[in-house]
C-alpha cells in the first residue's frame, strides 16, 4: 500500500448530523414531528430580540442582545428573520458534552459561529473605519436600471432574472437585493413594487413571449419558497409554454434555511408535474440554492434535495457568497463543497464575491484574496463540482476572478471588460471597449492605499452620498418602466 501523502487539505467523508434543537431552552419540548412540519417552522421564526431571548433563555449574555439591538437600529440593511432550522445550525452541538455552558462560554461561541456571522449580524461585527465603501450603492448591480418590465431584469443577452416577489423565508444580512427585499429597517426604506403580483407576472410572460432571444429564466425574488405553490406552478406552466425558453432556474435559499418547505408532499408532487412537462419539452428545470457554510448542510437539507431530484429536477446547484469570518479559508470552502456534493447531491457551482452594498465591508474580501482561494481549492473536487469564484462587476456581470483585465492592488481598483451590451446600452458605442471597475475593501489595502482613499472620500459622508445616488437611480428606473 502506498503511503498517504500529506496535503494542504485532508479530505474525509463526514456523516451529516441534525443538531439537537432541544438543547435550546425555548425548544426543549419540540417533537420531531413538529420540527419537520413546515407550518411549525414558519410560525416559530425569530423576528426580533424578544423572540431570540425566548428561544435561547439564559444561554446568551445581555451584552449580546444589546449588541444585536444596536445593529438593528443603526446598521442592519435586512430585518431579522430566522427559521428554527437556520438558527439551530448556530453553535451546533449534538450532545451535552459538546454544548458550551450558558453565559460567557456560549456567548463567545455564538459570536464566533460562521452561520451567525452572516444571518444574525451584530454591531460589533461591523467595521468602524469604513463601515461602507465610498462606492457602495443600495442597488449595487443596477438591476433595477435594467428592468424590461417591473421586476424583470434583462442584463445578459440570453438570460433574464424574474423577481416574482420581494420576500424570503429567511433574511441574510449581506443580501445583494437589500434595496427591494424584506421589510424596511431604520437605515433602509425599501423599494416597493408598484404593480399587483398577477399583473407583474403577466407583463413578464408577455415580454418573454415577445423576446425569443431569451432562453434562460432565473425565477427568483426574494425567494420562490414564499410564493404559494399553486401560484408558482401556474407561472412555471406558462413559462414552459414559451418555445424559446430552454432553462429555468428556481432561486431559493429556503432549501437550506427551510428544507421542510421543499420536502412537503404537496410541493414535491407539484414539482413532479412541472418537471414532467419540462422533460417532455426538453427544458431543464433546476434549483439554485445558497449555503455558505458546511454546518448548514444537515440531514433535513439532504432529504429535501433527494426528494426533489427524485421528482425530476435536472440539477440542484449551490451559489454561495465569499464572506470574511464565514468561509474565507480553503478548508471552510472545501468542507462545504464536499458536504454539498457527497452528502446532499447538490453541485457546488459559484462563490460570489460579496457585493458592494452599504455596511458590508466587514464581510467583503479583496480580489487578490478571492484569487488565492480559487487557486487553493483546485484539484480536490471533480471538475464539474469545482465552484467558480466570481466577481459580479457592476454593468458587466459575472466574471471569474482571474478574468480581471487590470488590477491596481495599491488602491484596490480592478478593471474589467465585457463582451455584450446590457439592456440599457443599446446606443452605447463604447460599451464593449471601456473598462468597468470594482473596488476592494479599503481595510485590505496597504497603508499608502488607505491614505489615498482617506483623501479621496470622507468615510463619514460617503454612505449618505451612496444612498442618495441609489435613490436617484431607482427613481429613473421606475420612470423608465412605467
Amino acid at each position: 500500500m502506498s503511503p498517504v501523502l500529506e496535503q494542504p487539505y485532508r479530505y474525509q467523508q463526514r456523516e451529516l448530523v441534525e443538531p439537537d434543537w432541544t438543547r435550546l431552552p425555548g425548544w426543549a419540548q419540540v417533537t420531531a414531528a413538529q420540527w419537520q412540519d413546515v407550518q411549525w417552522q414558519r410560525s416559530h421564526c425569530v423576528k426580533n430580540t424578544k423572540q431570540l431571548r425566548e428561544v435561547m433563555g439564559d444561554l446568551l449574555s445581555d451584552d449580546f442582545y444589546a449588541d444585536l439591538e444596536r445593529d438593528q437600529a443603526e446598521r442592519a440593511t435586512m430585518s431579522m428573520l430566522l427559521p428554527p432550522q437556520m438558527l439551530n445550525t448556530m453553535v451546533p452541538a449534538t450532545d451535552d458534552a459538546g454544548m458550551p455552558s450558558a453565559g460567557t462560554e456560549f456567548t463567545q461561541a455564538f459570536y464566533a459561529d460562521p452561520v451567525r456571522r452572516y444571518m444574525l449580524p451584530v454591531f460589533s461585527d461591523r467595521r468602524t473605519d469604513w463601515p461602507s465603501h465610498p462606492k457602495a450603492q443600495r442597488d449595487s448591480l443596477h438591476e433595477h436600471d435594467m428592468w424590461a418590465v417591473e421586476g424583470l431584469t434583462h442584463r445578459y443577452p440570453t438570460k433574464v432574472l424574474a423577481e416574482l416577489l420581494p420576500t424570503c423565508p429567511q433574511y441574510c444580512g449581506h443580501c445583494t437585493r437589500m434595496d427591494l427585499v424584506g421589510n424596511s429597517t431604520p437605515q433602509v426604506t425599501k423599494l416597493k413594487f408598484l404593480g399587483k403580483p398577477a399583473d407583474r407576472h403577466t407583463a413578464m410572460l408577455d415580454y418573454l413571449r415577445a423576446t425569443p432571444t431569451v432562453r434562460d429564466v432565473v425565477v427568483s425574488g426574494g425567494d420562490v419558497a414564499n410564493l404559494p405553490w399553486k401560484n408558482l406552478e401556474a407561472f412555471l406552466d406558462q413559462l414552459l409554454a414559451i418555445d424559446s425558453i430552454r432553462d429555468i432556474r428556481l432561486a431559493t435559499k429556503a432549501l437550506i434555511g427551510l428544507p421542510q418547505h421543499w420536502s412537503a408532499p404537496d410541493v414535491v408532487e407539484g414539482m413532479g408535474r412541472v418537471t414532467a412537462t419540462a422533460r417532455a419539452r426538453g427544458v431543464h428545470v433546476a434549483i439554485h440554492t445558497h449555503a455558505n457554510h458546511a454546518n448548514s448542510i444537515t440531514p433535513s437539507v439532504a432529504h429535501a434535495a433527494k426528494v426533489l431530484m427524485e421528482a425530476g429536477l435536472f440539477n440542484i446547484r449551490n451559489q454561495g457568497v465569499l464572506l470574511a469570518g464565514v468561509n474565507d479559508s480553503p478548508e471552510a470552502l472545501l468542507d462545504l463543497c464536499f458536504a454539498l456534493q457527497d452528502n446532499a447531491g447538490i453541485t457546488p457551482y459559484y462563490f460570489y464575491m460579496c457585493d458592494m452594498i452599504p455596511f458590508s465591508e466587514h464581510w467583503r474580501l479583496s480580489l487578490a484574496q478571492a484569487q488565492e482561494l480559487q487557486h487553493a481549492i483546485m484539484g480536490y473536487l471533480p471538475g464539474f463540482a469545482t465552484p467558480r469564484i466570481v466577481c459580479d462587476v457592476p454593468f458587466v456581470g459575472k466574471r471569474w476572478v482571474h478574468q480581471v483585465h487590470d488590477y491596481d492592488t495599491a488602491h484596490g481598483i480592478s478593471y474589467w471588460r465585457k463582451n455584450y451590451r446590457t439592456s440599457i446600452e443599446a446606443q452605447d458605442v463604447d460599451a464593449l471597449s471601456r473598462e468597468y471597475v470594482y473596488y476592494d475593501p479599503i481595510h485590505t489595502l496597504p497603508a499608502s492605499g488607505q491614505a489615498w482613499w482617506l483623501e479621496e472620500a470622507n468615510p463619514v459622508t460617503t454612505h449618505a452620498a451612496a444612498m442618495t445616488a441609489a435613490a436617484a437611480s431607482r427613481e429613473a428606473s421606475l420612470a423608465q418602466s412605467l
